[in-house]
């Protein structure tokens, strides 16, 4: 059996659930079976850098966090399904990843 895997990964969560949900009415509208969404371990990229540019007077630091958000959808597949997922707008900012997956 064949399923479609959809990755998305944003650094904004509100993104990834908006387009969630339109996968989810999608999945219910044409009956079906949707997995997910499934959170995925968020990455936390993290920069400190000191604030004084010369090394001089007290030690005080910056510290910077970017946070790439995951989800994980499985679809199974069904040709009018899909061709509405692809139709679904992609807000700038996030990455979709689909691909057919054997179960």
């Amino acid at each position: 059996m064949q399923k479609a895997r959809i990755k998305l990964a944003s650094m904004e969560i509100d993104k990834i659930n908006q387009v969630c949900t339109s996968i989810k009415e999608i999945a219910d509208k044409t009956g079906v079976d949707m997995r997910g969404p499934i959170p995925l371990p968020t990455k936390k990229l993290r920069v400190t850098t000191r604030k004084s540019p010369d090394g001089e007077g007290t030690e005080t630091w910056e510290r910077y966090e970017m946070r790439v958000h995951k989800r994980l959808i499985d679809l199974g597949i069904d040709e009018r399904a899909l061709r509405l997922v692809m139709r679904v707008p992609i807000p700038d900012g996030l990455n979709i990843e689909i691909e057919m997956v054997d179960f």
